[in-house]
């Protein structure tokens, strides 16, 4: 191995104690392929065992809180019979090295048109033509909160070390958040403190849950999304208060969800990306995961030495599985940064992605046809 990539190999410790093998993280990503009662598949379960000796920690995509607030083809966590196919996919992962954390979600109006009942925090729709959602009425927002915990016991109970809380790509803490969605002028909505509720208590019923079932350091992290192209939207200076009052929380990390990893905000004239801002601000409070568009290991410890301590690959695990192996075998020119159409059994990527993969244009670089 090269010694300039030995710096993905160093070991991570969270404040917790608890300690990641290397620097690589698996992103969360949909996969589409758990059962259609929200119970784990065994092809989900080959997916993240083929993947995760090659990360110090895997992510799962969004596992439900609520029966209206997740996806289809996505796993669940909104009752106790699902605990049994949770454990199993945490021990598929763990059983490869990693560290499991589950990613726990409520879509709110991004849900599928077809869900009965779609919420939000305001009646208001994602874009032109998109379903209505209904508002939520104070006592449901505290399910909701009371969901994410129970959410997280589950977690506990199936043998994760961690969960984490899903604030970005749009989903309803987001559109709590976002003054595109929340147009509430109750507690709830209006000033940014009031906007910023709906998270923070999440976060803090999760903590709650996780410090009286946990017998053993659970890792809690937090994704979120730095700024919305809406109007009106979530901007930079927004998220940079939601950074500080997340940091203040103690919680164990922040992961900033972004397609490039580069991405520098408009009018940025020092250059500086996203995750090197958030870096700045709380980066000495809260470990931070920068993802996006990272391919070969000479990105990923350029991105390392911007700063920040944990990288997330998404798709370039989807694509070479074994990414981090070939890297310490010296054998990185053979990273596979395409797919074949006919890598998908070799891959053990499951039926639904793969069918997704190959139906839209430039979501990965697919190889054409001979």
């Amino acid at each position: 191995m090269k010694e300039s990539f030995q710096s993905l190999f160093k070991p991570f410790v969270f404040a917790n104690g608890v300690r990641l093998s290397n620097r690589i993280v698996m992103a969360p990503m949909t996969h589409s392929s758990s059962n259609a009662d929200g119970t784990v598949s065994e092809a989900e379960l080959r997916y993240y065992a083929r993947r995760a000796g090659n990360a110090g920690m895997v992510i799962t995509g969004s596992a439900a809180v609520a029966p209206n607030g997740g996806f289809p083809g996505s796993a669940a966590a909104d009752r106790d019979e699902l605990i049994p196919g949770l454990s199993a996919l945490a021990a598929a992962i763990q059983g490869k090295g990693a560290k499991a954390v589950l990613q726990i979600a409520h879509g709110g109006r991004k849900c599928p048109p077809f869900i009965p009942d779609i919420v939000s925090a305001s009646p208001v729709p994602e874009r032109e033509g998109a379903v209505v959602p209904r508002e939520l009425a104070e006592e449901e927002i505290r399910a909701i909160v009371r969901a994410f915990g129970e959410a997280t016991r589950r977690a506990i109970q199936a043998g994760f070390d961690g969960v984490e809380i899903h604030g970005a790509n749009g989903f309803l803490i987001q559109q709590f958040f976002s003054p595109h969605a929340n147009r509430r002028n109750d507690k709830w909505g209006g000033s940014l403190e009031n906007r910023m509720a709906f998270p923070l208590d999440v976060i803090r019923e999760v903590k709650r849950v996780a410090a009286l079932h946990a017998d053993k350091p659970f890792v809690i992290g937090y994704r979120l999304t730095p700024e919305e192209t809406l109007t009106p939207g979530i901007t930079l200076a927004d998220t940079l208060e939601l950074v500080e009052a997340i940091a203040a929380e103690r919680l164990d990390y922040l992961h900033v969800s972004q397609n490039d990893f580069w991405s520098v905000p408009n009018g940025e004239s020092g250059g500086r990306t996203y995750v090197e801002i958030i870096q700045e601000r709380a980066g000495g409070q809260i470990p931070v995961i920068g993802a996006g568009s990272i391919r070969a290991a000479e990105e990923a410890v350029r991105a390392l030495q911007s700063g920040i301590p944990l990288i997330a690959l998404g798709r370039e695990l989807v694509m070479e599985p074994d990414w981090l192996e070939k890297i310490a075998q010296g054998r990185e020119n053979e990273i596979r940064t395409t797919l074949s159409r006919h890598d998908q059994h070799r891959l053990a990527i499951p039926d639904p992605l793969w069918g997704i993969i190959m139906r839209v244009p430039g979501w990965f670089p697919v190889e054409p046809e001979a």
